[in-house]
């Protein structure tokens, strides 16, 4: 099952109307009459692919209240919603993070994310279903899980990692509509793709490898699910980080109520098992992370 996560269509979404923009005003120098001139489209590529990535990166906190419903608490109306203030007060302040914003959305799975553009300037909100069904130890093990994110940086370093992914993607679509403009013209008597066609095949490459690209993003945040995971567990404890864990397993077959745009910040309670899953998968299976907890707590 592909996931296509909230960086993967952002970036698409800016690299495809970046691409539509500068070939509009005939901005893109690097085709010469003597060819194609590599440095140049690199530098190109690089400039624009890190632009995907920040945009992501900074409209993320944004993107997310809107994709899942999320009302930020500003002040606490019931008890709930004071623990959860001072809870996350308490694990910022451990973690050594400024207090990130905190916030419910209405989604009956129990689940969370965490998200923004610098570990001072974060989000972190939780379900209300995860609210409704889990002891209150369990709660603030998904919380310090969430809090491990930002404190390990990882919005940043996923953009990061997403900027350089861009520009690869950019480049070899480019070189592939380059490679067909010039295997035409050898065979069409110098009729190649001509304007339109050279621009058709940058934007259907550009997609087709950005989606190949995403495994690589997948797998850097398969890696950082296991980090964040002990930090969890440091800051809550190892048996209160795998009972959370546990619990998500328990409602994994409930339907996800999570938007798969967030599926990169959240918890997640599916577990993936086809080959195709695996690769595209966000979060590595709950039983892999729950092992990995119970190994690191008799070491």
């Amino acid at each position: 099952m592909m996931r296509i996560l909230l960086f993967l269509g952002t970036n698409l979404a800016v690299i495809v109307v970046a691409s539509i923009t500068l070939r509009l005003l005939g901005v893109e120098g690097y085709l010469t009459e003597q060819g194609m001139n590599f440095n140049a489209l690199l530098i190109f590529c690089f400039i624009f692919g890190m632009a995907g990535s920040m945009v992501s990166l900074f409209i993320s906190k944004w993107m997310a209240k809107r994709s899942t419903g999320t009302v930020v608490i500003t002040q606490p109306s019931n008890a709930t919603e004071k623990w959860l203030l001072d809870t996350v007060a308490e694990l910022s302040q451990q973690a050594g993070i400024k207090m990130p914003e905190v916030g419910i959305f209405p989604a009956q799975q129990s689940n969370a994310f965490a998200t923004g553009w610098n570990k001072d300037d974060a989000l972190v909100a939780v379900s209300a279903g995860l609210l409704n069904r889990m002891r209150p130890e369990e709660v603030r093990a998904v919380l310090a899980h969430e809090i491990g994110h930002v404190a390990n940086g990882d919005m940043v370093t996923l953009a990061l990692i997403q900027g350089v992914v861009n520009t690869f993607v950019m480049f070899f679509a480019r070189v592939v509509a380059h490679l067909v403009d010039n295997f035409l013209r050898s065979r069409n008597e110098g009729a190649g793709l001509g304007f339109m066609g050279y621009f058709a095949v940058v934007i259907v490459a550009e997609i087709v490898f950005g989606l190949i690209a995403s495994a690589i993003v997948a797998w850097f945040s398969r890696f950082r699910e296991y980090r964040a995971d002990a930090a969890g567990a440091q800051l809550a404890g190892s048996g209160a980080m795998i009972n959370a864990l546990a619990r998500l397993k328990a409602e994994s077959n409930m339907p996800n109520q999570m938007p798969e745009t967030l599926t990169a910040f959240g918890i997640n309670a599916g577990q993936t098992r086809k080959i195709m899953e695996r690769l595209f998968a966000s979060h590595p299976p709950l039983d892999d992370r729950i092992r990995a907890l119970k190994e690191a707590a008799y070491r």
